[in-house]
């Protein structure tokens, strides 16, 4: 596989049965734009295992913004033993997301409707993850009272734009980039790994 990823069976039959619940949701109520379920396995599926390569082992992972559960579902699926918290303000995004929590049986994956600068800033995660939610700059600085000691940030992007990066909120570095290859997706896709900055 193009990814360098080896499912076990279980978790890729849960990854096809929330690719197949996702559109049969969205047909009543538009959850992505994405139609085609083909297009889904590319755009949605594959485009947030690309990231799993670089990311570590996180024992606290939040992912911001999450609308149906891209990526966060998708993680969790593939990391049972990361706790993850997939967090959105939109009601059908959240309901679709809790429904399918419970029907994939996803004891590590907990749904939270809710604006992120809202939730109890006690809660401290050593990953937060993005994909479209909002400027480089935003997501940093509404993760950032989220994010716990020596935690990383990583935002999923596009192409990317060297003026959003010169953005970021002072104290903060972009560590790493990573041109991330999804199969069959024409696009650039990236991931941008976000940090505290260091002493000078």
């Amino acid at each position: 596989m193009r990814l360098g990823l080896d499912l076990a069976p279980e978790r890729a039959d849960r990854l096809i049965d929330y690719l197949e619940l996702l559109a049969r949701w969205n047909r009543a109520y538009n959850l992505t734009a994405v139609r085609d379920p083909e297009a889904m396995v590319t755009r949605h599926l594959l485009d947030s295992l690309a990231v799993l390569p670089h990311l570590p082992a996180c024992p606290r992972l939040l992912d911001i913004g999450s609308g149906p559960g891209i990526p966060g579902m998708i993680l969790g699926v593939c990391r049972p033993d990361s706790e993850v918290t997939l967090v959105d303000s939109n009601l059908k995004m959240t309901r679709f997301a809790a429904t399918a929590r419970r029907e994939l049986r996803l004891a590590n994956v907990s749904v939270c409707r809710e604006r992120v600068e809202q939730l109890d800033p006690v809660a401290r995660f050593d990953c937060l993850i993005s994909r479209a939610f909002a400027s480089l700059a935003d997501f940093v600085r509404l993760g950032a009272p989220l994010l716990a000691d020596g935690g990383r940030m990583y935002a999923m992007k596009g192409r990317l734009n060297d003026d959003e990066i010169a953005a970021l909120p002072e104290g903060f570095v972009v560590s790493r980039r990573h041109a991330l290859d999804v199969p069959d997706l024409d696009a650039e896709r990236h991931l941008l790994v976000v940090e505290r900055a260091g002493p000078a």
